[in-house]
């Protein structure tokens, strides 16, 4: 088979005892087949195509429930020439082989396979991994719980990496034959050589001088062919690390091949090209020569590099997320009951003053800690379908005075766009971060542009946004005349704590933020920046088919009181004592509970009706709010619900973004705002269950 010729490879083995594994793994890399797997045939048939469209890589999923099962699957693919690319392996898969176990005797039959370490333990230490398996360069550890997105650019990745090796090896191998013909037809060897795509060199051995290179592979140095010929790799300063050529050699003379090395060819103007060095002996003339050749991964390696940098992002992001939840509920108790005090103290009491302090203070921290959770992309979204230029201009005042006189803002929208699926806060904090970014790039003024498109995208996966995208977007360009970013910046520039700012002046989460936002909104980000160029982001929502909706007017009612029962579930004692206090002060009946399974035997014990059920979302027990919520439903349906959380709870089973505004309270909140939403909720008309 021609190198050129060899088709992407696409099939994954899954090795796992546990079925909901496979079922998880399937939803993720197979979602046009999870559900029915002849369907895009079925269509195919009726309508006449030849084929069903693919609208993204489809890959195909073998499931292994024990090692041994897996390695006779790898057996059988290769005897059908049918090989796996790669495989997902559990570490743990009681009774019989472990995971590593079943890895080394994968790799003793067929060692090109890609691997990946599932676990959500620390089984192995990465160094007793690498000495019981072997082949460190194609294994990585994929820990779990595991990330949608990572399951998919680990997919992509690694079947990329597989197809690149065995091209780089029969494109070897056709060289190879080549070569053993040259005696007979120099003119076929010469004309192989140059025309072939993969960029290659000869070079007489030992002292390393080329005698010959292709036009890919003068491409790639940098230098015209004429120009490296006759001249050694050192001559021409061709390696970034000239000590890697020296240890290919001593391979050589020890009759030990040179297989797939990693290294960076510097070209001629002094940037690094990473590629991956293959040598081997061959005779010319009957004396000693080495074929050279560098499969070009520069690609492959942005891919990785992204990957790494999305594992970071999350690892960070969990942390974020665990952090700013407890916080939350601290800050609660804070602003609770220093709203408690405000009310109890006279208007002119001298404590007033303080407590104003004490509730911006906690205001600032809330917003903190809220770029933390929309980084952690863990923020409580409430969506509605918007018309982004009306919540743009909303937010143009606020943009103005953030960026200051010295800024000129030009706002140019499209008419007539099409709603977008979004929450209104989150689009007004990407438009305040984008506009702070943009004029801190600009100490001494300049001009700000803002604008909204329409654009249609058709494209495939890119290292910024691993997943196709096909069909009409909206898009929000932010421009600016500022100092710009050099490469180096630009490849960290939504990296979490990253920041080009002076000690104390910035957090480094601002567009680290903005880019957790997009994701939760199904969209992307693209930048563009070159120093004294001033810097571009653009920022793409998928276009939703719905009218535009108006947001609720703000409620400036005084509050009402009530005498109805509300049953108040929360773990958190102290925060649960401040509920209570406030709900009780305002005229109601209150029962309380510390977890789940506590508020079904209250709900049990009372003899009064309930009317209202205030619950957070999670909690311990085994009973989430939600759960709790869809029990004393069913047994009364006349039950009102407000949710709180202090993060969006789509861990605990049921995502609060698809929830009203009206029966969801987010962490930190008001007493204020917890009494006015326990009363609307009451008065609310009851929707069907």
């Amino acid at each position: 088979m021609n190198a050129l010729d060899l088709k992407p490879n696409h099939r994954i083995l899954l090795v796992d005892d546990n079925t909901s594994i496979h079922a998880d793994f399937r939803k993720i890399l197979c979602p046009n087949n999870s559900a029915a797997p002849n369907l895009n045939h079925l269509e195919a048939a009726l309508f006449g195509d030849d084929q069903p469209a693919a609208g993204h890589t489809s890959f195909t999923l073998d499931s292994a429930y024990q090692g041994q099962e897996a390695l006779e699957m790898v057996k059988q693919s290769l005897v059908e020439n049918r090989p796996y690319a790669m495989a997902f392996v559990d570490v743990r898969m009681p009774p019989g082989w472990d995971g590593i176990e079943t890895i080394a005797r994968i790799w003793e039959v067929y060692p090109e396979i890609q691997i990946v370490v599932c676990t959500a333990y620390s089984d192995y230490s990465w160094e007793e991994m690498r000495a019981k398996a072997g082949q460190p360069d194609s294994l990585l550890v994929l820990k779990k719980p595991f990330d949608n997105i990572e399951v998919q650019q680990i997919a992509h990745a690694l079947t990329k990496k597989w197809l690149l090796n065995h091209q780089s090896t029969l494109q070897l191998a056709e060289l190879a034959r080549a070569n053993e013909s040259l005696t007979m037809s120099e003119e076929r060897f010469s004309k192989a050589f140059h025309e072939s795509p993969l960029p290659s060199g000869i070079q007489s051995f030992p002292d390393q001088r080329f005698v010959d290179v292709n036009l890919r592979f003068a491409e790639i140095a940098g230098w015209k062919r004429e120009e490296m010929i006759g001249r050694t790799a050192a001559e021409l300063f061709l390696w970034e690390k000239p000590e890697l050529a020296d240890r290919w050699v001593d391979a050589l003379l020890r009759q030990q091949p040179v297989r797939h090395q990693e290294a960076n060819i510097r070209t001629q103007t002094g940037s690094l090209h990473e590629v991956q060095i293959s040598m081997s002996p061959v005779g010319l003339g009957g004396k000693p020569h080495v074929l050279l050749l560098a499969q070009d991964v520069a690609e492959r390696a942005l891919l990785e590099r992204q990957l790494r940098q999305a594992q970071k992002m999350e690892a960070i992001g969990q942390l974020a997320a665990g952090v700013a939840h407890d916080f939350n509920n601290i800050l609660t108790v804070i602003q609770g009951h220093a709203g408690l005090l405000q009310q109890k103290l006279a208007a002119e009491s001298p404590q007033m003053k303080s407590l104003e302090q004490i509730n911006r203070a906690a205001g600032s921290a809330a917003s903190l800690i809220k770029q933390l959770l929309m980084f952690s992309r863990k923020q409580v979204m409430q969506f509605r379908h918007l018309d982004l230029n009306d919540t743009l201009r909303n937010a143009i005042k606020m943009l103005e005075r953030l960026v200051g006189e010295h800024v000129q803002i030009d706002f140019r929208p499209q008419p007539s766009l099409p709603a977008i699926h979004a929450d209104t806060s989150m689009l007004e904090q990407v438009a305040m971060n984008l506009a702070v970014n943009a004029r801190d790039a600009m100490p001494d003024g300049g001009r700000v542009s803002i604008v909204t498109s329409l654009e249609t995208v058709n494209r495939a996966p890119t290292p910024m946004d691993p997943q196709s995208r096909e069909g009409v977007f909206v898009c929000l360009t932010f421009s600016d005349t500022g100092v710009g970013m050099d490469t180096q910046v630009l490849t960290r520039v939504f990296e979490p704590f990253f920041t080009t700012k002076d000690v104390g002046k910035g957090t480094g989460l601002g567009l680290s933020t903005v880019f957790g936002i997009v994701r939760q909104h199904q969209g992307w980000l693209e930048v563009e920046s070159k120093p004294g160029k001033g810097t571009k982001f653009q920022v793409y929502f998928p276009a939703s088919h719905q009218p535009s909706e108006k947001a609720d007017p703000a409620a400036d009612a005084p509050l009402r009181r009530g005498n109805e029962t509300v049953l108040v579930v929360e773990d958190e004692e102290v925060l649960r004592e401040l509920v209570v206090e406030v709900l009780k002060s305002q005229g109601y009946s209150v029962l309380e509970a510390a977890s789940g399974g506590q508020a079904l035997d209250v709900w049990k014990e009372t003899r009064q009706p309930i009317s209202l059920l205030v619950t957070d979302m999670v909690m311990p027990g085994g009973i989430l709010g939600g759960e709790l919520a869809e029990q004393l439903v069913k047994k009364s349906p006349a039950l009102r619900v407000i949710y709180t959380s202090g993060y969006s709870p789509g861990m605990a089973g049921k995502d609060v973004s698809l929830l009203e505004s009206r029966n969801f309270l987010a962490k930190p909140y008001s007493i204020d705002k917890l009494s006015r939403l326990v009363r609307d909720s009451l008065d609310a008309p009851l929707k069907q269950h």
